[in-house]
């Protein structure tokens, strides 16, 4: 590391991690001199602003300073809410001191510096403000009026202003125009609605907006609601019952309504305070509202929601690279929905404090579980021997296809054929050709967790991007979270920030998804084979499985 970066490295450990754990700047003497909560972010904002100006990263020292103000940016939902942001920035803005930020820029350079810090925030999280409308609009009108009032006393701050006036803009002019967008378009819960049309459609991004969802009675009626992704349970169970109220089929009025998640393994009731429960829902879980009393009577979606039809599965008649080609679509359109730099942060560090949920995240991790269980199902639903093999060998062909794109599905489905019901079937293993058992062999050394997953970790860095990563090791950035403390007292650990690894990870996603992976563009020939990969019928009883499996092929066998 360069001698000129220590002390920075110095400054800001001793003087810039003084954010609290309610959130806000805090110097380091400043509870000492009984200074106010608001005094305290205002002169520790002082301190930090001379290191965020806009520098190009050219040399050395402004680039680490560049890369610096890039990882604040990034990992700011971790220790410090999105509406104290806003509020130390206005802050920084308006107000005006003398002393020791005088000392390293002036006021002129101080003010453009929040700015810049104003406008890379805007930048990196435009969608999610784009999404929230009116709430987050605020901020760039309250932070341009505060710029007008400073341009008498600072007229080097034209063209920030005017900068500032065409964000506010774009906010308020796109978040009309996602208004009416919504008012003509609903976007369907993934997996929710078993429609051809609707999956055929390209998936958008969740961002906790208003969507038609589906909630059971115990005699297995509906009512289909419309509701927000991320709205608590109680909100769900006041419009079930509204709509129980003015239904035809609902001749008493129903008392007080729990809300289950019932599963085939068993059943989960919601408490009311639950948040953004249809996004948690496993593949075959449905959601039934019922009172108290009537919990026990509720049955098991199993078997009448899976719906096999008797004869062979649809899989022997396609082909194992157009079903590859249409798993990395699929997959791709769910992994560009997700934020990274909202989403892995929040799951990750369970910001509570951070006003997004990771939605689109979570249906990916779903969607890596729906494959594994996908695989597992064709083959145990398959009675025949020498059809059953073929499927082995197509499965094995699907995951050498896009290998070097979608390491998602990829290792989704050597896991699946990894599957303790599949791995016991002795007969059919034995009947698979060498060649595809030495190819499998190879495929389950990338999937070997030894050396912290060393063979894949090898894999993915000799790939080059676009690619989709299997996402749940992306996730393992929770050990570090859990091995280093935020905060320690009062102070913020921005060494845990200045090792990089959570902006590195940001920075990784978005290096996967630099240019699109796969074209999008589907012959009606593969319509079918679309529709199929998106609206797979799986098996995610892990107890059935076995059964199955123990019934084809006895342990005597």
């Amino acid at each position: 590391m360069p001698a000129g970066m220590k002390p920075l490295e110095k400054f800001l450990k001793k003087q810039t991690t003084a954010l609290t754990r309610a959130g806000g700047f805090g110097g380091v003497g400043d509870k000492a001199s009984g200074g106010t909560g608001a005094s305290r972010r205002r002169a520790s904002l002082s301190r930090v602003v001379p290191f965020f100006r806009e520098t190009s990263p050219e040399s050395g020292h402004a680039r680490e300073v560049f890369t610096l103000l890039d990882d604040f940016m990034l990992t700011h939902p971790i220790f410090l809410a999105a509406d104290r942001l806003q509020q130390v920035l206005l802050q920084g803005g308006s107000e005006r001191r003398d002393g020791e930020a005088e000392a390293a820029m002036s006021a002129a350079e101080r003010k453009q510096a929040v700015l810049n810090m104003a406008f890379r925030y805007l930048d990196t999280y435009r969608e999610l403000l784009q999404e929230e409308g009116e709430r987050s609009n605020s901020f760039p009108k309250e932070l341009y009026m505060c710029a007008v009032q400073e341009l008498t006393r600072y007229p080097e701050l034209v063209e920030d202003v005017l900068k500032l006036q065409r964000w506010s803009e774009i906010l308020h002019c796109s978040s009309d125009e996602e208004k009416e967008s919504r008012k003509k378009q609903v976007r369907p819960l993934f997996r929710h609605f078993r429609r051809i049309d609707a999956c055929l459609q390209p998936r958008e991004a969740f961002r906790g907006s208003d969507e038609f969802c589906r909630v059971y009675t115990p005699d297995h009626s509906y009512v289909t609601i419309r509701s927000r992704l991320s709205c608590r349970v109680g909100e769900i169970l006041a419009l079930v019952k509204e709509k129980l109220q003015y239904s035809e089929d609902q001749p008493v009025l129903p008392g007080n309504l729990i809300l289950v998640a019932v599963t085939s393994a068993g059943k989960a009731v919601f408490r009311p305070s639950d948040e953004a429960v249809f996004t948690t829902l496993g593949v075959n879980t449905h959601l039934f509202a019922c009172e108290p009393s009537e919990l026990d009577s509720l049955q098991l979606p199993l078997p009448e929601e899976i719906h096999w039809t008797p004869g062979d599965s649809k899989l022997h008649d396609m082909s194992a690279e157009e079903v590859a080609n249409q798993l990395v679509v699929f997959d791709w359109e769910l992994f560009s929905c997700v934020h990274e730099q909202v989403e892995f942060i929040c799951y990750v560090f369970h910001g509570e404090q951070s006003r997004w949920r990771p939605l689109n995240l979570e249906l990916v991790l779903q969607r890596c579980s729906e494959v594994q269980h996908w695989v597992a199902t064709e083959i145990l639903q398959c009675q025949s021997l020498p059809k059953r093999i073929q499927l082995l060998r197509k499965f094995i062909k699907i995951a050498a296809c896009k290998q070097q794109q979608d390491l998602l599905s990829f290792l989704a489905v050597v896991l699946g054929l990894d599957n303790p019901a599949v791995s016991r079937l002795r007969l059919t293993w034995e009947g698979l050709p060498g060649k595809f058992r030495k190819q499998f062999q190879q495929f389950e050394s990338i999937a070997d967790p030894s050396r912290n997953h060393k063979s894949y970790r090898d894999l993915i860095t000799s790939l080059r991007p676009p690619l989709i990563p299997f996402t749940p090791l992306l996730l393992k950035l929770t050990f570090l979270h859990e091995s280093c403390k935020t905060f320690h007292g009062e102070f913020v650990n921005f060494e845990k920030m200045l090792q990089h690894k959570v902006a590195e990870m940001v920075r990784t996603i978005r290096r996967y998804r630099s240019s699109q992976l796969i074209d999008t563009e589907t012959s009606p020939s593969h319509l079918q084979t679309k529709a199929y990969v998106r609206q797979l019928q799986v098996i995610d009883n892990q107890n059935l499985l076995f059964d199955m499996s123990c019934k084809m092929e006895p342990k005597d066998t």
